[in-house]
């Protein structure tokens, strides 16, 4: 008897230790959960983790979330590569560079994508009211990012090259006071930025878009070294995007007012770029298509010294998001 009884107990004991939060090394957080820090962005593209932390989805999944806040995601990422964060939000055409570099890093997903969000903002004012126009005009862009990428693009499309124009590099909380003050004659943005400035501006303010030429991704990166000794991690950190994307499906408005409230921004102003946006937890081969398509940019630009194609399939780490929603996986492999 004494014999089935310390068997009970030892099944009951394993069974408890399976449901308990994997604790990495040195990081356990509040109440047992395992502490990540994860760079994300004030960028609409963020928004599923600004609804799982306002949620508490990563709590509930075992995550004790710790935010490190900036305003665009190559320096989400650069904080990853520097060690300050274990998960960064991060659109790919940083993602290309900082694999050209050489860094060892990992896309687990896919949280956003949207063909809508980057334009050429211009003033009217400065001779630009049709997109041709841009030639000999200075333009502001921040280096790196898909504003680089999305400038040639549509520069290409109106048959115009970066020679005939004069880039300015700036960083986006630049970009509004640059126009204002005639630095530049127009921008290569996204949004919120795009949006904000347009409203001031008003009449002084022409956009142009292109649906055709570029479809942005915005995803979720992390070193291959933590995503390969945090397997458990990985997987709940998914599992609470996926109960935000389902979130977000449901409750669109509600959602709107949780991204003002973290941001500090009017709801007025998320509502307005709400449906530029696709938020759903995915990995699909257009991303590597993309990755492929900045590249080849790259290297015609001289922007990297590389000269052979990466392996980009490499570079994304299908395993974790194949373990939580297998059917989100669309990559060949």
């Amino acid at each position: 008897m004494w014999r089935m009884l310390v068997a009970m107990c030892c099944a009951v004991s394993l069974a408890s230790c399976d449901k308990a939060p994997l604790q990495a090394a040195g990081s356990a957080g509040s109440e047992g959960r395992q502490k990540v820090t994860v760079a994300y962005t004030t960028q609409p593209q963020s928004t599923l983790i600004h609804i799982a932390v306002s949620k508490d989805y990563f709590s509930n999944q075992g995550l004790d979330v710790q935010p490190l806040i900036h305003s665009f995601g190559k320096a989400a990422l650069q904080s990853v590569l520097d060690g300050k964060a274990d998960f960064a939000t991060v659109a790919e055409t940083p993602v290309m560079f900082s694999v050209l570099k050489g860094d060892k890093i990992f896309v687990i997903a896919n949280i956003e994508s949207s063909n809508v969000n980057n334009a050429v903002l211009a003033r009217p004012d400065a001779g630009i009211v049709k997109a041709a126009d841009l030639k000999g005009k200075r333009i502001g862009f921040t280096p790196g990012t898909t504003s680089d990428f999305f400038l040639d693009s549509f520069l290409t499309a109106q048959g115009l090259t970066r020679k005939e124009i004069t880039p300015v590099p700036l960083v986006p909380n630049e970009m509004q006071d640059a126009l204002q003050t005639g630095k530049v004659d127009a921008i290569s943005s996204w949004n919120y930025t795009l949006t904000q400035i347009k409203h001031q501006l008003g009449a002084q303010a022409v956009i142009f878009y292109d649906r055709q030429i570029y479809t942005e991704t915005f995803n979720i990166a992390a070193t291959q070294d933590f995503v390969q000794r945090n397997p458990q991690a990985v997987t709940r950190f998914l599992r609470a995007l996926i109960q935000a994307e389902d979130f977000v499906t449901k409750n669109p408005q509600e959602a709107q007012d949780i991204m003002a409230a973290a941001i500090k921004v009017d709801k007025e102003l998320v509502k307005e770029v709400w449906d530029a946006f696709n938020y759903q937890v995915r990995l699909e081969q257009n991303l590597l298509i993309t990755l492929e398509d900045e590249t080849r940019w790259a290297m015609k630009n001289k922007l990297t010294d590389k000269t052979v194609m990466p392996n980009y399939k490499d570079y994304v780490h299908v395993e974790s998001l194949m373990a939580v929603r297998p059917e989100a996986v669309r990559i060949n492999r």
